[in-house]
C-alpha cells in the first residue's frame, strides 16, 4: 500500500514533558527510576506466581498477565522517551511512530479487559463460592485471556489503520513524550472526522462496557457481602476484593482525571504530564498495591527472595573453588 502522507516527512518530533534543557536530566532520572521500579516489582509479582504452587489459582493466573502486560505498556513508552534525552534527540520515524501507538494501544486495551476479567473472577468467588473452581476451570480462564489479546488486537490495528489513512503536512512536533493516538490525529491536516467517530465510538464501547462490567459485577459483591451473618466473614470477603478495587480505582480514574483535564486544558504539556498518571504511575503502584494487601503473595514474595538470596553464596561459592 502506498502512502501518500510518507512523501514530505521522514517523521515526528516528541517534544517531551518540557523543553527546558534544565530539567532534562531531572526527568531523565525520575523516569528511568519509575521504569525500573515498574519492571522490577512486576517481574517479582510473575516469578513468586509461578513458583509457589499455592498461587497457581485463576486469580493469581490473571494478576500475573497483568504484571506482564504492565511492564509492557510501559516499555513501549519510557525507553524511548529516555532515549531522546540521552541523545538529546526528539525524532521519531513514521514507522516508529506507528509501531509505538500500535503496541500502547494494544497493552493499555490489555489492562483494561483484564481489570474487567479479575472482577469477574471476583464476583464468582464471593457470589458462588461452592462452583468457583467448577466455574473458573483452566480452559475458561486461558479463554478469557485469549479472547481479551484478540480485542485488544484487533482494536489496535484498527485504530492505526485509521491514522495510516491521515496526510500530515508541516507541523511535526508531537506536544507528547510518546504517539498518543489524539495527539496524532490532530496533526494531521485531512479531513479527521471519522478517525474522531471511530475514537470516540471505541471510548465507549470498549472503555465504558468494561467499567460497566466492572461496577456491575462489585455491585453483586457488595450484596453478597452484606448478607454475611459476622463481621469477620465480611472482613474476609471484602478483602480478597480490596487490592483489585484498589487498582481497578486507580486505573480508571487516572484515565477520567486525564480526559476531564484535557476537556478542561489546551494545553498539550498539561495532558502529557497527565498522561503519565496511567502509563507510568498505575503500572508501577500496582505491585505495591497487591503485595502489601496479599498476604498469600507477600508470603510467596518473601519465600522468592529468600531462595534467591540462598542460591547466589552458593553459586558464588562454587565460582571461587573452580
Amino acid at each position: 500500500m502506498e502512502l501518500g502522507n510518507l512523501t514530505g516527512f521522514s517523521g515526528f518530533f516528541l517534544l517531551g514533558l518540557s523543553e527546558k534543557p534544565e530539567l532534562q536530566p531531572l526527568i531523565f532520572g525520575l523516569f528511568l527510576s519509575m521504569y525500573l521500579i515498574t519492571v522490577l516489582g512486576n517481574l517479582l509479582i510473575i516469578l513468586a506466581v509461578s513458583s509457589d504452587s499455592h498461587l497457581h489459582t485463576p486469580m493469581y493466573f490473571f494478576l500475573s498477565n497483568l504484571s506482564l502486560v504492565d511492564i509492557c505498556v510501559t516499555s513501549t513508552t519510557v525507553p524511548k522517551m529516555l532515549w531522546n534525552i540521552q541523545t538529546q534527540s526528539k525524532v521519531i520515524t513514521y514507522e516508529g511512530c506507528i509501531t509505538q501507538m500500535y503496541f500502547f494501544l494494544l497493552f493499555a486495551g490489555l489492562d483494561n479487559f483484564l481489570l474487567t476479567v479479575m472482577a469477574y473472577d471476583r464476583f464468582v468467588a464471593i457470589c458462588h463460592p461452592l462452583h468457583y473452581m467448577v466455574i473458573m476451570n483452566p480452559r475458561l480462564c486461558g479463554l478469557l485471556v485469549l479472547v481479551s489479546w484478540i480485542m485488544s488486537v484487533l482494536h489496535s490495528l484498527l485504530q492505526c489503520l485509521m491514522v495510516l489513512r491521515l496526510s500530515f503536512c508541516t507541523c511535526l512536533e508531537v506536544p507528547h513524550f510518546f504517539c498518543e493516538i489524539k495527539q496524532m490525529v490532530q496533526l494531521a491536516c485531512s479531513d479527521t472526522f471519522l478517525n474522531n467517530m471511530v475514537m470516540y465510538f471505541v471510548a465507549v464501547l470498549l472503555g465504558g462496557g468494561p467499567l460497566v462490567c466492572i461496577i456491575y459485577s462489585y455491585s453483586k459483591i457488595v450484596s453478597s457481602i452484606r448478607a454475611i451473618p459476622s463481621a469477620q466473614g465480611k472482613y474476609k470477603a471484602f478483602s480478597t476484593c480490596a487490592s483489585h478495587l484498589s487498582v481497578v480505582s486507580l486505573f480508571y480514574g487516572t484515565i477520567l482525571g486525564v480526559y476531564l483535564s484535557s476537556a478542561a486544558t489546551q494545553s498539550s504539556y498539561s495532558n502529557g504530564t497527565a498522561s503519565v498518571m496511567y502509563t507510568v504511575l498505575t503500572p508501577m503502584l500496582n505491585p505495591f498495591i497487591y503485595s502489601l494487601r496479599n498476604k498469600d503473595l507477600k508470603r510467596a514474595l518473601k519465600r522468592f527472595v529468600g531462595m534467591a538470596a540462598i542460591k547466589v553464596p552458593i553459586v558464588l561459592g562454587l565460582k571461587k573453588c573452580t
